[in-house]
């Protein structure tokens, strides 16, 4: 009886009854013997025949409170032609258990997550190259670009097949005055020869590989089609019978596929020019300062921590937090936004960026992958190498296509004989159908698209998460936006105070300061600001701080309750805020209260953005319906609506009311869209059908949010529309006509608003 042995990394076990616990559930299963070290946080599986598949044990691990821990790798894979060959790449990869891969054949790599334990990366190269490709961990390079060396290879052997054309054309050019044999039949002969044996060896490779694993795919076509029609040719030159010949339609047939071969590498090199403008920001050498010198170093060894130099013209080699000095920074590349920025002691700066006016000193935060220009470009990456549900449909019609091509040449050799009596004519006909079949354009219609797309987004300081995000952002119905840092500049003011009876304004400004001083609220800021601009001091000791969502603060001074927010959270905390005077325009209202009496209240203020009218009016023509979900109150919200022209406002909302929101405004057909700052409204940005961040792309946004816009800037939010919708047309176009042609006519430009 056969036996496997599973080595799992469990997640979730806080102490040895778990792995007791868990041991138990898994011993209960059939078939299996499971050991638990909670210790190690593993658990060993002997797996029978008859036991349950690994899927299911991993349900059976998760019912229980637990997880298995997986692993995401990229491989490069060469050797692959077609829609075929990717296909059958994924097809064998996702037999392994535990493992779920997606193979794009454009940037030549295939994306995969498996269980840690359940295989590893060497048995997943080792699966690939069963079936006949090469696969390799994908290098810090452009998917899609091959190394020159292959290039040129590829090149040669292309002219060398075309010098050996040459007869041919002299031939078929007689032919075209009826002249036969213009070029001896000895001739032909050698040169086809040259060209089946040499020339066409990559296919045979290839389709031998694929025959050998039990597929066909296009490498299969060529070969079939070419060597029946040089195998005919042969045997009637060395027989001497008196039948036509056909060395010229398999030599030309393989000159041209090779020639198609070069012009889709080539194709997939220019959809990868995006994401290869942005490596090529990352610099290769940065100046270290070490005490009073400056020292040359690679940019690889410089440390968390090490204080480095930037000169006017210099790129910015690692992400770093000014120390010392003020300048601009273009930070177009990441960000899209052509203006240079100032930025001076304690402001950020982020590799790749460029340095244009004055030296800085910056002492280094984040290095390598952690740093912004990492960060987009592998976001960038997945999303190139990721699958369209559009993608879909052709993956289905590739998996059957070669079969499906290799029967209709059998039926039109076999039907044409039978209506003809030519057996030479209708063979000529099944070759012609073998040869001019390719799904080619099917494989790269799509994955070629979304590599330029992502590409010129990326460029323009948009960031889609995966292809899906791309496919489906010009088709929003509803967007749904944050107010504060969304829709406003997201530095409020102090617009008022209105403190209690016997409270003076210092004094309510003080406590408040008091117990926002350790904020990072952008009302709390901006209290504390005020409150230094007065030369206020918050004097006042607070301790045992809590923050409740959506409400405000609570915390402690010298035994008595202090409490600062909004003016629901204080009648609920039970404080009479009767003395509380309506405001009259857009203000955010802070109430303060000691115990249960009512100190007053702040009013503040926040600037909407510049650019929020015209983006909504864009929107509505659009036939986008725009949604404001914010927490301040009614009137807050309802003044800025009618300012900008927002269709319906939902006023304060707590985070779980936000999602509720999003959740009400979802109705069969439509797809809701959520914008936000991509962490404080995390759990709105989850609940949408398509999130968006909006900011400078921290990490946080980068792992939750859809789509990313690298600038604080709400023009981008039509841009990423209307590419989108581009994208898509590309690639509809693309699966009607060969993509090779289409792509170069691939044009987006922003929207001018």
């Amino acid at each position: 009886m056969t036996v496997q042995s599973l080595d799992l990394e469990v997640t979730g076990m806080s102490c040895a009854a778990c792995a007791s616990r868990l041991e138990k559930v898994l011993n209960r299963q059939t078939g299996i013997e499971a050991s638990v070290n909670f210790a190690s946080s593993r658990a060993v599986i002997a797996r029978k025949a008859e036991a349950p598949d690994l899927a299911a044990i991993e349900k059976v691990i998760e019912k229980t409170g637990f997880g298995l821990v997986h692993v995401d790798t990229t491989l490069q894979i060469t050797g692959m032609s077609c829609a075929a060959c990717s296909a059958r790449v994924e097809k064998v990869l996702n037999r392994l258990p535990g493992v779920a891969a997606s193979v794009n054949l454009a940037t030549e790599r295939a994306q995969i997550r498996y269980i840690s334990g359940a295989a590893t990366e060497e048995k997943l190269v080792a699966v690939i190259e069963k079936a006949g490709f090469s696969a390799a961990p994908a290098r810090d390079e452009v998917p899609g670009s091959n190394p020159a060396s292959e290039q040129n290879r590829a090149w040669v052997d292309l002219w060398l097949t075309a010098v050996f054309c040459l007869p041919f054309i002299v031939e078929m050019s007689g032919m075209a005055f009826g002249q036969h044999g213009v070029v001896p039949i000895w001739i032909q002969c050698l040169c086809a020869s040259v060209v089946q044996v040499y020339s066409a060896r990559h296919f045979y490779r290839s389709a031998w590989h694929a025959l050998r694993t039990g597929a066909a795919n296009m490498n299969v076509l060529v070969c079939l089609g070419t060597t029946i029609a040089y195998a005919f040719s042969l045997i009637v030159t060395l027989l001497d019978l008196d039948l036509p010949v056909y060395f010229e339609a398999s030599a030309f047939v393989i000159l041209l596929v090779s020639l198609g071969r070069l012009l889709e590498a080539r194709a997939r090199h220019h959809a990868a020019a995006g994401l290869e403008a942005l490596l090529n920001l990352k610099p290769e050498t940065a100046n270290r300062v070490e005490g009073e010198a400056i020292v040359t170093c690679p940019v690889s060894s410089l440390r968390k921590g090490d204080v480095f130099l930037v000169r006017p013209g210099e790129a910015v080699p690692v992400d770093g937090e000014v120390i010392d000095g003020e300048t601009e920074i273009n930070e177009s590349m990441l960000t899209g936004e052509a203006n240079p920025v100032l930025r001076r002691q304690g402001d950020i700066i982020y590799a790749g960026t460029l340095n244009t006016t004055g030296a800085v000193r910056a002492r280094a935060t984040s290095l390598g992958s952690e740093t912004a220009l990492a960060r987009i470009v592998a976001l960038v990456s997945k999303a190139q190498g990721s699958k369209a549900p559009i993608q879909r449909m052709a993956d289905r019609v590739s998996a059957v296509f070669v079969p499906t091509i290799i029967i209709i040449a059998v039926l039109t050799f076999l039907i044409g004989w039978a209506i003809t009596g030519n057996a030479s004519w209708s063979l000529v006909s099944a070759i012609s159908v073998l040869v001019i079949a390719c799904p080619c354009s099917l494989g790269l219609a799509t994955p070629t698209a979304l590599m330029v797309g992502t590409g010129k987004a990326a460029s323009a300081g948009i960031l889609f998460r995966n292809a899906e995000a791309l496919e489906r952002v010009h088709r929003l119905n509803v967007l749904a936006f944050d107010k504060t840092g969304t829709l406003t500049m997201g530095a409020p003011r102090v617009h008022s105070l209105h403190p209690a009876n016997g409270v003076s304004c210092d004094e309510l400004l003080a406590l408040a300061a008091a117990l926002e001083l350790n904020s990072e609220h952008p009302l709390g800021k901006a209290i504390c600001r005020e409150a230094q601009e007065r030369g206020i001091d918050p004097s006042a000791k607070m301790e045992r701080f809590r923050a409740i969502p959506g409400g405000g603060l609570e915390a402690w001074s010298d035994g008595r309750r202090y409490l600062v927010g909004t003016p629901a959270f204080l009648t609920n905390s039970g404080v009479d805020t009767t003395q509380l005077l309506s405001s009259e325009g857009p203000e955010t209202i802070a109430c303060l209260a000691r115990d249960d009496d009512y100190l007053g209240a702040i009013g503040l203020s926040d600037q909407i953005r510049p650019e929020a009218l015209r983006v909504i009016d864009v929107l509505h023509r659009q036939g986008i319906r725009s949604v404001m979900l914010t927490g301040d109150t009614p009137v807050m919200g309802e003044a800025i609506a009618r300012e900008i022209g927002i269709d319906q406002v939902f006023a304060a909302l707590k985070p779980e009311g936000k999602v509720d929101a999003i959740e009400g405004l979802r109705r069969p057909g439509q797809v809701v869209g959520m914008t936000g700052d991509g962490i404080n409204d995390a759990p709105a940005l989850a609940a949408a059908d398509i999130s968006i961040a909006i900011g400078s792309g921290s990490a946080a946004a980068m792992e939750t949010a859809d789509l990313v816009l690298m600038r604080s800037d709400l023009r981008a939010i039509p841009d990423a529309l209307s590419l989108s919708k581009a994208t898509v047309r590309k690639i509809r176009q693309n699966l009607a006509l060969p993509s090779v042609i289409i792509l170069q006519q691939f044009r987006w430009r922003p929207v001018a608003i």
